[in-house]
């Protein structure tokens, strides 16, 4: 059985639409419907029913659920541990969201490095809902990402919370119209509603960078000012070459662990986990 056509039944199956799973399987809704088609032969089943509130799994789609995600686990844990080099058990793959790698990613593979020697690491960056599908087809062991739906076998761990706070280079007031020099970091959808909402005579920004990383580099070389986590930019603003925006509204950012129940790495699982708490 295909396993391209599992992926495509399990991403539908999340998200509740064919285009969805297209756009994040990067194909088009016709070759997505073309393999669901192809698995509805190959099983004699209907495993999709489309009605006003979009598309929803038949008992026959709930009952094969569970056996598509095994197949496709198991595909990419043994496409991944063959490959690995003699001396090495197993592989560990750790997905991070965008402004969490740069704070996490080296000192979390050192971590693993004491902590698990005979475990080879793997990190990938992106944003939640890619990550968030990739542990669920098996390809990433743990993600920490922002945002993450139930759902899928997965397990979900609210891991942290933190202050974006509107920083400045120069010492000024709170304009909730427009600030020459302002860059809007993309946080998260829950964060582009709360600024929205709090700036909403503002125009459109007319820098916008999905890193908090390359925001702060630009404001503190060029000068501006910026959303920023509070537990990043301490030494700056210790230094004075950051300065918090009296009266300007606090925004707050929580992330979250992501990971399967019942994963055969679950040893290695608890040992990733207690770095990344213990180096967040």
């Amino acid at each position: 059985m295909n396993i391209e056509s599992m992926r495509a039944f399990l991403e539908i199956a999340a998200t509740g639409s064919f285009q969805n799973a297209a756009e994040r399987l990067h194909v088009t809704q016709s070759a997505i419907s073309a393999r669901i088609k192809s698995l509805e032969q190959r099983l004699n089943r209907v495993l999709f029913a489309r009605k006003r509130s979009g598309i929803e799994l038949t008992d026959a789609g709930i009952r094969f659920q569970r056996h598509a995600q095994n197949c496709v686990q198991s595909w990419e844990r043994a496409r991944q541990e063959i490959a690995l080099p003699a001396g090495i058990d197993n592989l560990f793959s750790l997905g991070l969201q965008i402004n969490l790698w740069d704070r996490l990613a080296l000192s979390w593979s050192e971590w693993m490095d004491r902590q698990a020697p005979h475990t080879a690491t793997r990190i990938v960056c992106d944003y939640s809902e890619k990550l968030v599908s990739q542990v669920r087809e098996g390809s990433l062991d743990v993600a920490l990402v922002y945002s993450a739906r139930q759902g899928g076998g997965l397990v979900i761990q609210e891991f942290d919370e933190q202050e974006l706070i509107l920083v400045s280079t120069e010492p000024r007031a709170l304009n909730v119209h427009w600030t020459p020099g302002f860059i809007y970091v993309d946080w998260t959808a829950d964060f582009a509603s709360q600024y929205r909402a709090a700036f909403a005579d503002s125009p459109q920004p007319r820098f916008s960078v999905s890193s908090s990383i390359i925001a702060l580099e630009h404001i503190l070389k060029h000068g501006g000012s910026a959303y920023l986590a509070r537990d990043d930019i301490g030494i700056f603003l210790d230094a004075g070459k950051l300065h918090r925006v009296d009266e300007a509204p606090v925004f707050l950012r929580k992330s979250h662990l992501v990971y399967l129940r019942d994963s055969p790495l679950e040893e290695i699982i608890e040992i990733a986990i207690s770095g990344l708490r213990q180096l967040s």
